[in-house]
């Protein structure tokens, strides 16, 4: 049986309906922008009224998402009202998507006080137009290490999503869902954010404190204590590696015990796993910024190009330089984002 609208609570007509004005780029990801819009038409559903209303701007007339589908605009980049918020929609190929026009565009109205939001990528727009430094902000786990080289002044974190004071950003995939149910209750109370929940069927509401990637236990198949603390061990120490005996001391057994326990759960050693670990960051890398391959190697632990670049042939089948030149040059969105 369908839900039947609810009446507006007294509090709720008072209000004016809030604004949101997306700005798609180019390439955008639907999961975001969906996940955005939906629960704002949820609420006036629940509520019986419009309490938010939302419009579409960018360049030109229409923008394509990535999978193909468009969406007619229903404004350029002009200017807007102080009190509605901005969510960037950002989606693949970033880099190249966020042009002079809408950096200019995201600054003026950051002067003039509008709150801007990022949704995956669409935080990377917010850091090119420095709106994110001194700020923290996060972004899909895929594209930060990119970002964090790019933009050193923005406090990266790994959360589903992040709103310190008017800048917010969101980590891609479904955790724009988690960002507007935070919105909902704020201005309308917790019950009516449960609400939009249940409608979606979204039974596990994530907070600021969550973070994007499954655990280590579950990301590897295996639950075993030891194995998943060297494992964190080794992703938190990429530039400067550990040796395997600094690894086993750490978790109090023998490198022969620790080589045995990835041989059993991994099937693979140590030192393999730690160097497909290094060799993933250099791709990153690689695809998303422009630092030079030297610096690349630097930065994930090898002590020259020349071995740097026999790891990765071996590991990817072709070399550092040639990797870059086959996706079109460096770009934060050059590796697909959710």
């Amino acid at each position: 049986m369908p839900i039947q609208p609810r009446k507006a609570t007294q509090t709720t007509k008072a209000a004016a309906p809030r604004r949101f004005v997306f700005l798609l780029l180019d390439k955008f990801t639907m999961i975001n922008f969906a996940g955005a819009i939906e629960p704002l038409r949820l609420v006036n559903h629940v509520a019986g009224e419009q309490i938010y209303t939302w419009a579409l701007c960018g360049e030109g007339t229409e923008k394509t998402c990535s999978n193909g589908a468009t969406f007619r605009l229903d404004f350029g980049l002009d200017e807007i009202e102080r009190e509605d918020t901005v969510l960037v929609c950002g989606g693949i190929d970033i880099q190249h998507t966020t042009t002079k026009p809408v950096i200019s565009w995201l600054r003026r109205e950051a002067r003039r006080g509008v709150t801007i939001g990022g949704l995956c990528t669409g935080s990377y727009a917010l850091a090119k137009a420095g709106l994110l430094d001194g700020k923290k902000a996060t972004i899909h786990w895929e594209n930060q290490d990119g970002f964090a080289e790019e933009f050193e002044d923005v406090k990266l974190t790994k959360s589903v999503f992040v709103m310190d004071g008017n800048r917010w950003s969101t980590a891609g995939g479904i955790s724009s869902i988690d960002l507007m149910l935070r919105i909902i209750a704020t201005d309308h109370g917790e019950d009516m954010a449960n609400n939009v929940a249940d409608l979606m069927i979204y039974s596990t509401i994530r907070t600021d404190q969550d973070t994007q990637r499954l655990s280590i236990p579950t990301r590897i198949g295996v639950r075993h204590p030891k194995l998943s603390q060297v494992i964190q061990m080794m992703e938190g120490n990429i530039e400067d590696p550990m040796s395997p005996a600094d690894l086993a001391e750490e978790v109090g057994m023998s490198t022969r015990q620790l080589e045995r326990l990835f041989r059993r759960y991994l099937n693979r050693s140590p030192k393999r796993y730690y160097m497909e670990l290094r060799l993933q960051k250099a791709r990153n890398l690689l695809m998303q910024t422009d630092m030079s391959v030297i610096n690349v190697a630097l930065a994930c632990g090898f002590a020259s190009p020349s071995h740097f670049s026999k790891c990765y042939r071996s590991h990817y089948n072709t070399t550092p330089y040639r990797e870059r030149g086959t996706q079109g040059g460096p770009g934060l969105g050059v590796r697909l984002s959710i």
